[in-house]
């Protein structure tokens, strides 16, 4: 029997995420990025979400992606530009990919808290052509997912993560419309067990 993505999650993360593959992205990441996958595991396993998260304004950058950035970055990995280009008739002309939130070796992570939902087609799409030119073997996101809108709602914080925003129920669409085309992907969506109390 061929192992599914289940059997390879350690028992926290099956329990408190939301979790997809496609293109066999567990399979990957276990046989050939196992130290890669290791540190994916434990920043998961490791986070909580935070009332003071969810109910303080935040700046440019949320308090989850600082988390998450600031563990990774602990284990080597970087934020990462990528500079490439198209070459037609000897002449290179500049194809600018976005800058990947957490990347090392081969492995590209992007966090997806609230941002406007057409963020995940630039991740999508980076994936996909960082993928093509044999740079990224494995994309995954880290997102939220929809059943923490009632949360949000009883902190009185649901306008401020709208329908439009990031959230699970607009990534899962435009995968199975061949968003990433054919780079592994994984997904994992941030569910309420996560929630903790940090305010009086």
């Amino acid at each position: 029997m061929v192992p599914s993505l289940d059997s390879r999650l350690p028992a926290f993360v099956r329990e408190h995420y939301e979790c997809h593959e496609w293109k066999h992205a567990s399979a990957i990441l276990t046989q050939d990025f196992p130290a890669e996958w290791r540190d994916v595991m434990d920043v998961l396993t490791a986070f909580r979400l935070r009332r003071s998260w969810i109910t303080t304004p935040g700046g440019r950058k949320s308090q989850v992606s600082e988390f998450i950035d600031g563990f990774l970055a602990a284990r080597g990995w970087r934020e990462t530009q990528f500079q490439t280009g198209i070459v037609v008739d000897g002449q290179t002309r500049p194809s600018p990919t976005h800058q990947v939130d957490c990347f090392r070796n081969g492995i590209a992570l992007e966090i997806e808290w609230n941002n406007k939902d057409p963020f995940y087609d630039r991740d999508l799409n980076n994936f996909r052509l960082l993928f093509d030119l044999r740079t990224v073997s494995v994309g995954i996101i880290v997102t939220r997912s929809d059943e923490l809108q009632a949360l949000f709602q009883r902190l009185g914080r649901g306008p401020s993560y709208g329908a439009s925003t990031t959230h699970m129920g607009k990534l899962l669409p435009r995968i199975a419309g061949g968003g990433g085309a054919g780079c592994p992907l994984l997904v994992f969506g941030i569910r309420a067990s996560l929630f903790v109390e940090d305010e009086s």
